[in-house]
């Protein structure tokens, strides 16, 4: 593709990395990745996917922007309270950057519909930005399936945990590591527990990083490994994470086929979920 003067200015810090180049931020730009939920996490994984020059973005929320949402959620603002998000989310992309095709979907995944959003466009990357266990096990047999690499992500107070999947690669899913769902009521909610603002910046940033990185086809991802942030002793851990053979939906006798709505409150996440 030619690049304007403009495209070669705005990427310019890109280009003169000899790891990416006109080459690969051509790629960037013909790239596609899709987030689900533009909360704490989708909300930076968003606007620096967009500063970066990925060249669709699409994001999947059905809800409102809430004066609460505000203190972490940084793709909005205080005069987009009461616009769905992901209306908001478009806006604030392409008033940053205008290189970028925005695709809005109005709704919330279930098994009904993630499937036909995930192939809408193709997309070349799934970010998970959601805030629940049961969007989250639906995200991961959706992309095991549909064979789509994703970023998982959660946090919680102080905590937070990201893990990236690649198909075909013999690396563990979401489910290699948390097997279903916790029963309901035994996980407190960031409603309940609270979630520090800043935390939604560090881990959603990290997930962009790795979608920028398997689009470039560079670096290590964090595929088969867990990596966890307790803010409190700025501290990060990296876990190996096995691929597990009995898993339902990777394993190699997968008994999960179809996909699960699991009933299940909003925003929660378990943290110091694996020692070591």
């Amino acid at each position: 593709m030619d690049f304007t003067e403009q495209q070669i200015e705005r990427y310019s810090r890109h280009i003169i990395l000899s790891e990416v180049g006109v080459e690969g931020q051509e790629k960037l730009l013909n790239s596609k990745v899709l987030i689900i939920g533009t909360g704490g996490l989708g909300a930076p994984a968003a606007m620096f996917l967009a500063a970066a020059g990925v060249g669709t973005i699409g994001l999947v929320d059905r809800d409102v922007v809430d004066l609460s949402n505000l203190q972490r959620q940084i793709i909005h603002q205080t005069k987009d309270v009461g616009k769905l998000k992901a209306v908001s989310g478009r806006e604030t992309i392409n008033e940053m950057n205008p290189d970028i095709k925005v695709i809005e979907y109005h709704t919330f995944v279930d098994s009904s519909n993630i499937m036909d959003i995930i192939k809408d466009q193709d997309y070349d990357f799934i970010i998970d930005g959601t805030d629940n266990f049961a969007a989250k096990f639906l995200i991961n047999d959706a992309c095991v399936l549909a064979k789509k690499p994703f970023s998982h992500a959660g946090i919680i107070r102080f905590h937070g945990q990201l893990t990236t999947y690649i198909p075909d690669n013999n690396t563990p899913c979401y489910r290699c590591i948390f097997k279903q769902p916790p029963p309901e009521g035994v996980v407190p909610t960031c409603r309940e527990a609270g979630v520090l603002g800043v935390m939604g910046g560090v881990i959603g940033t990290l997930q962009a990083t790795e979608a920028i990185k398997y689009i470039l086809g560079l670096g290590d991802s964090l595929a088969g490994y867990l990596l966890t942030y307790d803010a409190l002793d700025m501290e990060f851990r990296k876990i190996k994470i096995k691929h597990n053979k009995k898993c339902g939906v990777c394993g190699d006798e997968p008994h999960i086929t179809s996909l699960i709505d699991y009933a299940q409150p909003v925003c929660d996440l378990s943290t110091g979920t694996i020692k070591g």
